[in-house]
């Protein structure tokens, strides 16, 4: 610390003077980095003073000898570093705010400074002192930068500036007015604008004002003491109980009763009271408006003494406007307080009272502060649960302006119990009045308290929400800035993302703390979404944040960004955008992974892969196709997890397969799956113990049975194997895995070994009884009859036709031709055309008359198409099962299958010597018509199958001259547009049918 500098420099030598200067400037130096306010500016200064120190302690080495121009300067350098040393140590330990209230001078200090060294720079004589020239030319460079220097007020201290000067000349007392004034200071001077923080900086200036009047600074006090009332309306200057406190002290002085206007208060013209009272050149006052109208008019002379005025003098009466003024604010006060017993009154009322505060409190803000606090605001929140709606608009537009820039007023709404929950009721009404609930709770809402308990109030966001996609521009904008405000708490946050808002879920899993976006994506996991919310996520950008989340190091990140991707995932068009940013690939690596910390991953990893290959089946055509599984690798090692994974696992992979297996490259999934020696896998699983494993197991083996060869099936399938499935056709209660195990005996390849074991096993009693009891109603009953059917097609060849039919099968495939599905009429037409084929073997010969014809009884009728004596169980006859009518219908469907196996089982009526007696029973049940118009089938092999059947048929003369004329248009078209084996036949039948002759060019 430096001694302190004598006021003469000339009592002491002058180096030591110079000395003592220097020791100055460079604490000045040091500290300049700690002042409070204009920090810049003092760095400017201590900047030329540190440049001013080489150059004296060269003085100081010349050990120069006094002169009078030498101390003159010394004593200037001397005093003006005491001064700037002063002022750095004051700027760095007063409170700020009156730093910042004194910036003004503090700038003219210190620039006042700056010039009065630069003067002592200019004295110098320099000529004497024998100093070099580069000293000398650095002396008259900083005298000159140091005279021009200029400090100013930052924008921001000048605006406050104004501010304040502008409060103080129009004696506002605006709360709203002083709290802005408060945080512009704040922002100046940069503190937090909090409540707290405020207050306390707030008691630091008051006590540096009593400093100043302990000092006698009684100018500086004067102005200062303006300032303090000024700010003390704000909200942070004082607390709320001492406010209330200064306010019942001065209200409970008034008395009760309101008090008449002073005789003074009234404008001699228009002889109300006055608002902006003036004074004459008379010294009389009037209403300003009413003088200035008397001017106008064209008067010159004073209305009341009627002396010539000059009328250009109009001075303000200050007194007698703070006397009107005084007087409204003591009335106004005893009527504030003697209004609220009237909201306890019936509706007119209370209608007419909250009117009369709302006018008050529209009129001045320190009326709003006099409602505040005389405790309006449990009466008024009380009244929110009034029937009457206009009731209620008043007391929302009440309490909306009551709580505007006022946390005194906030605070106490939150404190009224169910106060806030009032108000989000109001939300849910009529239209005008969720307007004003919202706006009311967008005030509440920038207070930090009450925010708290806003979001907590059960329905308030979801009402929030759906308030911001209203028609109503300002009610949406608000409640859209109200749900921002609420977004602080990652509890809103996600109330908001389940209310289908995940605006600010979504930037918190995007940017937000590593916890914070753990958070967000473990709420996306457990969320119970529609498939709108799931849409929408990706649309407005979830998926990029969890993509990323798998590639983090912590495998409790990877497992929450999985489980929302799983839940993602479950709606098709979702997967197949998974599918295009590269899901797949990341969610099979992680699966892969040979650390055992990754175990835990697997069951959602292997659900949501499961959701992606289900994606792949609800492909438009028009899109650009959506692979999956691709890789063989990938295949191969998807399918070895089946036999090391836990249940959960294992199903979703053996899902996986069995969708791929329905996919567009379903011939190429499987092959990939015979290769990878699905076969034993799933045979063995169709054992396990778990029924969902042991049912996907089935459901997938039934896909591979159907592209599976014959080597294959001998290699892995064993009677064991065969009565597993039986038993669980006996015994599943899971329909599709029934289904699924028809379905594998009816896509086996049809060799003997297996259909033995089978027939062993009792297959065909068990398939008859599923297919006879008609008791299977849901979901999967047209697959499981249709692969019944199947299944059962494989007893229909000779060996086993014989018990098949004995068990009443053939009755069933005939009622299936009418009732079942376009599959299951095929696959019945197939069995009954295999039982069919084996008739004319089997048709009994009828027994001759014995004795004389004429007394004998009449013989039996054979059958019209064997001739002979046919039974359904007995022949397998097609007559007598009554099924050449079903069978002819089916010839009409569109289906080419169906169709073709139905023609199939007709024609095995014409085969051979039945010819003539098969067509006859075809043309009694109209079956010819149907074969004709066959040849109009897009199917080549129905076509071909039509014309021979025809070709046959028009052998004969009588179906040849009944039908040939309807044939011939459709034959003619075939010898145009046939292939050649087609075209050929129809020329063939045409030349039957006389159309064509036997040489034609058709042949």
């Amino acid at each position: 610390m430096a001694v302190d500098l004598v006021s003469s420099a000339s009592s002491v030598p002058a180096s030591e003077a110079l000395s003592q200067a220097v020791e100055a400037i460079l604490e000045i130096v040091v500290a300049a980095n700690n002042v409070l306010v204009k920090k810049d500016s003092f760095t400017e200064l201590a900047n030329y003073l540190e440049r001013l120190v080489p150059v004296l302690n060269e003085l100081i080495k010349k050990n120069v000898d006094h002169s009078e121009s030498l101390n003159n300067a010394i004593e200037i350098l001397c005093r003006e570093t005491k001064a700037a040393k002063q002022l750095v140590l004051d700027c760095s330990k007063k409170s700020k705010v009156y730093l910042l209230l004194n910036c003004q001078t503090i700038v003219k200090r210190l620039e006042a400074t700056s010039k009065e060294i630069s003067t002592a720079l200019s004295i110098l004589p320099l000529a004497t002192l024998d100093l070099s020239s580069s000293i000398v030319e650095e002396i008259e460079k900083l005298g000159e930068i140091m005279q021009r220097a200029e400090f100013r007020a930052a924008v921001s201290e000048e605006e406050v500036m104004k501010k304040i000067e502008s409060g103080i000349q129009e004696r506002n007392v605006d709360r709203s007015y002083a709290n802005k004034l408060m945080v512009l200071i704040a922002e100046a001077v940069g503190i937090s604008t909090e409540r707290s923080a405020l207050k306390k900086e707030f008691e630091e200036f008051k006590s540096e004002i009593e400093n100043a009047r302990l000092r006698k600074e009684k100018a500086e006090a004067i102005q200062m003491d303006q300032i303090i009332a000024l700010l003390e309306r704000a909200d942070a200057a004082s607390s709320p109980k001492e406010k209330e406190m200064k306010y019942f002290t001065k209200r409970n002085s008034l008395g009760s009763q309101p008090l008449e206007p002073l005789q003074s208060f009234y404008c001699p013209i228009t002889r109300d009271v006055m608002m902006d009272p003036v004074e004459t050149s008379s010294g009389q006052t009037f209403e300003r408006s009413a003088i200035e109208k008397w001017f106008a008019d064209g008067n010159s002379l004073c209305p009341l003494t009627m002396t010539a005025l000059d009328t250009s003098v109009l001075r303000p009466n200050k007194t007698l406007r703070q006397s009107i003024e005084e007087w409204k604010d003591r009335n106004t006060m005893i009527m504030i307080a003697s209004m609220k017993q009237k909201l306890n009154s019936d509706d007119e009322e209370v209608l007419h009272t909250l009117g009369e505060l709302q006018d008050l409190c529209e009129q001045r803000d320190q009326h709003r502060e006099w409602v505040i606090l005389e405790n309006y605001v449990p009466t008024l929140t009380q009244l929110l649960g009034a029937k009457n709606r206009e009731i209620r608009r008043h007391v929302l537009i009440m309490l909306c302006i009551l709580a505007k820039d006022s946390d005194d007023a906030k605070e106490r709404i939150m404190r009224v119990e169910n106060a806030i929950d009032s108000i989000v009721r109001s939300l849910g009404r009529r239209p005008e009045e969720q307007k004003l609930a919202v706006t009311l709770l967008l005030e509440l809402s920038q207070y930090n308290l009450v925010r708290n308990f806003i979001g907590k109030v059960q329905g308030c966001i979801l009402l929030l929400v759906t308030m911001s996609n209203s028609n109503d521009n300002q009610a949406s904008r608000d409640a859209q800035e109200l749900l921002e405000n609420l977004s602080f708490s990652d509890e809103n946050v996600i109330q908001m993302a389940k209310a289908n808002y995940f605006k600010h879920l979504l930037q918190r899993l995007s940017t937000g703390p590593e916890e914070v976006k753990k958070t967000m994506a473990g709420s996306l996991a457990e969320m119970e979404l529609t498939d709108h919310n799931k849409e929408s996520l990706l649309e407005v950008g979830a998926l990029g944040p969890l993509l990323d989340l798998l590639s983090h190091d912590d495998i409790h990140m990877k497992e929450v960004a999985i489980r929302a991707l799983r839940n993602l995932s479950s709606l098709p068009q979702n997967g197949l955008q998974m599918i295009r940013a590269g899901a797949e690939r990341r969610l099979l690596d992680l699966l892969f992974h040979p650390s055992s910390s990754y175990l835990s991953l697997h069951e959602d990893i292997a659900a949501t892969i499961m959701h992606l290959a289900a994606s792949t089946l609800s492909q438009d055509s028009d899109q650009i196709s959506v692979s999956f599984l691709e890789l063989d690798e990938d295949v191969f090692k998807l399918f070895s997890l089946v036999s090391l994974t836990r249940p959960a696992v294992q199903q979703s992979i053996l899902r996986t397969f069995h969708i791929l297996c329905q996919s567009n490259s379903s011939t190429n999934n499987k092959f990939k799956l015979i290769q990878s020696t699905a076969m034993p896998v799933l045979i063995q699983l169709c054992e396990h113990e778990n029924v969902m494993v042991r049912a996907n197991a089935v459901k997938l083996f039934c896909c591979l049975a159907e592209g599976v060869d014959e080597a294959t099936v001998l290699e892995h399938v064993s009677q064991k194997s065969i009565e597993t499935l039986l038993k669980i056709i006996k015994s599943s209660n899971d329909e599709e895995e029934v289904a699924s195990a028809m379905g594998i005996i009816s896509n086996l390849p049809e060799i003997q070994p297996i259909t033995k074991w089978f027939f062993e096993a009792g297959a065909p009693p068990t398939i008859i009884n599923f297919l006879n009891n008609g008791k299977q109603n849901g979901p999967h009953k047209n697959q499981l009859i249709e692969n019944s059917v199947g299944a059962i097609c494989r007893f229909t060849v000779l060996e086993w036709q014989k018990s098949t039919a004995e068990a009443g099968v053939i009755p069933i495939l005939v009622k299936l031709l009418s009732i079942g599905t376009t599959l299951t009429k095929q696959r019945a037409a197939r069995a009954l055309a295999q039982f069919s084929a084996s008739s004319p073997g089997l048709s009994r010969p009828m027994p001759r008359r014995k004795g004389m014809w004429c007394f004998s009884a009449p013989s039996e009728t054979g059958c019209p198409v064997h001739g002979g004596f046919c039974t359904t169980v007995s022949s397998f006859c097609l007559v007598q099962a009554e099924a050449i009518e079903p069978l002819v219908r089916i010839l009409g469907e569109p289906d080419p299958g169906a169709c073709e196996a139905s023609l199939d089982a007709i024609l095995t009526l014409i085969e051979g010597e039945r010819l003539q007696s098969g067509s006859k029973v075809l043309g009694d049940a109209n079956a010819i018509k149907p074969i004709i118009q066959l040849l109009g089938s897009p199917s080549p092999s129905l076509q071909e199958k039509s014309l021979n059947a025809l070709e046959r048929i028009f052998r004969l003369i009588e179906f040849k001259q009944k039908y040939g004329a309807f044939a011939q248009m459709p034959l003619v078209d075939l010898t145009q547009r046939g292939n050649g084996s087609v075209k050929s036949l129809a020329a063939r039948i045409l030349a039957h049918l006389n159309v064509l002759h036997d040489q034609s060019s058709y042949f």
